[in-house]
């Protein structure tokens, strides 16, 4: 067996690095708190980059209109001063509390961390791909079936089926039809979720003869034994009116059809659940589990509403808590980012002067 690696000492593990997980690595750092932040997307920004990155969001205090992503974007450049450690693409399989009073953190791709204090800022879960779900396709996933492009060109010059009706779907069809071998797009209707613009472009394209589009859902694939394994050769796609059915080649296939809410290891942890949400006071929001605190969308208390708002006045609580929890000794103050030196000097703006 593998020698297990020994667990990395760290101040704090937040866990989600969505608007509210970003928020809570700026209100640690003015507290002189280093954070480890880990996310199960390959970038920063939970729903509001992987779901809705040009969504405008109006209830921002001091920005009366905001692009999700734009948030984000903003959330990382004020959290830049404390350089947190970000651990992205993996998820978190393991929370235990250690006889030594730390936190055992430990993630899908082997990172472990020794935590003074956990920070559960996961929004509604991890979020997962909506699988293709027609009979056999397992065998396929991820290597011809995929539900998100990591390299254009593994579709250059191939028989490629795209699934779906939303921006990510009709972004690549776009950027793929005259790359790829044949490019059929299968949406279960003819209305489309994309932009207006995509959405015309790729009615031209059909228009000219360069893709093909169906209206229906995919029901089944069609493969072929080789020597080296079995390879998909096409799709059968089920037409959303009536019992025709079309045989389309493919030997590629791009299924998006969003991502959905995964609870996931979380409801393993141990810790208490109202709500199919973590249970948390309203002074530390700190769980059932010492030490292990829950802000944002993740939680529940008496009263809770499910605001970005909520979420930041939540981690700065938490904040408070955690200085408190790691330090118990240490007398608390609360001081003002425009007026304490100490703050100021975190921030990286000591010696400015205001007129």
């Amino acid at each position: 067996m593998p020698e297990t690696l020994e667990p990395t000492p760290v101040e704090a593990v937040i866990i989600g690095a969505g608007p509210v997980g970003l928020f809570q690595i700026f209100e640690l750092g003015l507290l002189g708190i280093n954070a480890h932040i880990i996310d199960s997307l390959a970038q920063p920004g939970g729903q509001c980059t992987e779901l809705y990155p040009d969504k405008p969001i109006y209830d921002i205090p001091a920005l009366p209109i905001c692009g999700a992503q734009e948030l984000i974007d903003r959330l990382l450049e004020q959290a830049k001063p404390f350089h947190a450690t970000f651990h992205l693409g993996q998820e978190v399989t393991e929370v235990q509390p250690l006889p030594n009073g730390k936190i055992l953190v430990a993630t899908s791709l082997g990172t472990r961390l020794s935590a003074g204090a956990v920070v559960i800022a996961a929004g509604v879960g991890s979020f997962q791909p909506r699988r293709l779900t027609v009979p056999g396709v397992e065998e396929f996933e991820g290597k011809s079936v995929h539900y998100r492009v990591k390299t254009a060109a593994d579709f250059y010059g191939r028989d490629l089926v795209i699934c779906g009706g939303g921006d990510s779907a009709l972004d690549w069809t776009v950027a793929l039809c005259e790359k790829a071998r044949s490019l059929t797009l299968v949406h279960r209707r003819a209305e489309f979720r994309a932009a207006p613009a995509t959405v015309s472009r790729m009615r031209e394209l059909v228009a000219a003869g360069k893709m093909q589009f169906l209206e229906g859902n995919v029901a089944a694939v069609h493969s072929e034994r080789h020597a080296d394994g079995t390879r998909l050769t096409g799709v059968v796609v089920q037409a959303h009116h009536g019992e025709t059915t079309f045989q389309v080649a493919a030997d590629q296939v791009l299924a998006f059809f969003g991502l959905h809410p995964k609870l996931g290891p979380v409801a393993e942890w141990g810790l208490e659940l109202e709500r199919k949400a973590l249970k948390v006071d309203t002074e530390k929001f700190q769980t059932s589990v010492p030490g292990i605190f829950a802000i944002g969308d993740i939680n529940h208390y008496p009263g809770k509403k499910k605001l970005i708002l909520s979420g930041f006045h939540e981690a700065a609580l938490t904040a408070f808590a955690i200085q408190h929890h790691l330090f118990p000794e240490k007398r608390q103050f609360l001081q003002y980012t425009t007026t304490s030196p100490i703050m100021q000097k975190r921030l990286g703006v000591a010696g400015t002067e205001t007129h």
